[in-house]
């Protein structure tokens, strides 16, 4: 990990539920501490409409985020890279943390099941920041 820090990037296919959702949650549970990326093999033109509501649930606004494509100085500026479905469309650098997050896709499905998807991501990324802020209260 860098010095300054630490750096995730979180890729999905569309950038349109579930890294968008975990992008968020470290955004928000890491307090500035942690510097937070998402992108997409091929991004969706907006954020699922589900998604943005279970995290308004959550207190968390992302209505206002949009899907990136996902780019090779985006995953070279990374500590860890966390891939949820995208197959084998991340790049590969040498000295990365690569993690991948077998995840349902919240495309498609309704709020409960969205809602199920969104919980798990949260606990994931407490567990992400106990490791990557081990002194952080």
């Amino acid at each position: 990990m860098s010095e300054s820090k630490p750096s995730v990037l979180f890729v999905c296919v569309h950038n349109a539920g579930r890294s968008q959702m975990a992008a968020a949650f470290l955004s928000h549970l890491g307090q500035g501490q942690v510097e937070v990326r998402s992108a997409g093999s091929a991004p969706a033109a907006t954020v699922h409409p589900a998604v943005v509501e279970a995290m308004a649930e959550a207190g968390i606004a992302i209505a206002t985020e949009t899907p990136k494509a996902l780019t090779t100085e985006a995953v070279q500026a990374s500590d860890v890279v966390i891939t949820m479905g995208c197959g084998d469309a991340c790049p590969v650098f040498p000295g990365k943390r690569y993690l991948d997050w077998k995840l349902e896709d919240p495309a498609g499905q309704g709020i409960n099941a969205v809602r199920s998807i969104r919980d798990e991501i949260e606990h994931r990324i407490r567990d992400l920041l106990a490791e990557l802020l081990p002194s952080r209260p």
